[in-house]
């Protein structure tokens, strides 16, 4: 476990779910923390953690996440780009360009601008990790809707480019691809499922048969923000049970 102790994160999407998690977990180990979402759940957040400071802004407007950054101090250690909204299940035939652009906006452009400025904090400095939530629907079909699914691939590609782009100068990019998680965004999914007497099935395709909190998928976050992942760069690490470990299969046969 990391002692984060005189390090500075930024944590986007953290008024819930795994952003709240991380930026919690990131202050009880000693960092201070930047606590960035558009709603006004992220003063909960910060509420009895003297470490977490709330600010409220738009990930897709550049000018607050330059605000954002800047009300780091001029330090940054650890930049989080976890903010993203689902963008619903809607056929690809009835999909319009609005609903594509509200989606990639937040969770392509949003992770664009927060990688951006935090490296330019960074690079300077010869060190920092960034890390971006994608997810197992930007590694292959059927966890997700198709504006959503697109654009967590977008940021798996990103991470692998902006890794490269960085090379040589101390800053790491990766990504983590969370399964089914618990989250502000999923909640009424978990809601309708134990409404109906049905959460034992969430989960169910992967080999662990559960779905994760987002406190497990924080602390491979962090895992990534520390030291220990010194020589992790450019990947996506999907956290998820083990669902894309496998093609779907039919149980008990391979055929």
């Amino acid at each position: 476990m990391t002692d984060f102790t005189g390090r500075t994160a930024l944590i986007t999407g953290a008024g819930s779910g795994i952003g709240r998690a991380a930026a919690r977990l990131y202050a009880d180990r000693g960092g201070t923390v930047i606590a960035f979402d558009k709603t006004d759940a992220v003063h909960e957040t910060a509420a009895g953690h003297d470490r977490i400071t709330a600010f409220i802004g738009d990930v897709g407007a550049p000018a607050d996440v330059e605000r954002a950054v800047a009300a780091a101090g001029g330090r940054l250690d650890f930049a989080f780009a976890n903010a993203g909204i689902g963008g619903g299940l809607a056929p690809l035939l009835d999909l319009t360009v609005a609903e594509w652009e509200t989606v990639l906006r937040v969770n392509l452009i949003g992770v664009f601008l927060t990688v951006q400025a935090a490296a330019r904090v960074m690079v300077p400095a010869g060190r920092g990790s960034i890390v971006a939530t994608a997810s197992v629907a930007g590694i292959r079909s059927g966890a997700g809707g198709v504006p959503y699914s697109a654009s967590k691939a977008g940021v798996i590609n990103l991470v692998a480019t902006a890794a490269n782009q960085l090379a040589g100068s101390g800053v790491r990019v990766n990504a983590v691809c969370p399964g089914l998680t618990e989250t502000g965004m999923t909640r009424p999914f978990f809601d309708g499922a134990r409404a109906r007497g049905t959460e034992h099935k969430l989960g169910q395709l992967n080999p662990l048969k559960r779905a994760s909190g987002p406190e497990e998928i924080a602390e491979v976050a962090l895992f990534l923000a520390g030291d220990a992942a010194s020589y992790v760069n450019g990947q996506a690490i999907a956290v998820d049970g083990g669902l894309s470990s496998s093609h779907p299969t039919v149980p008990g046969k391979m055929a």
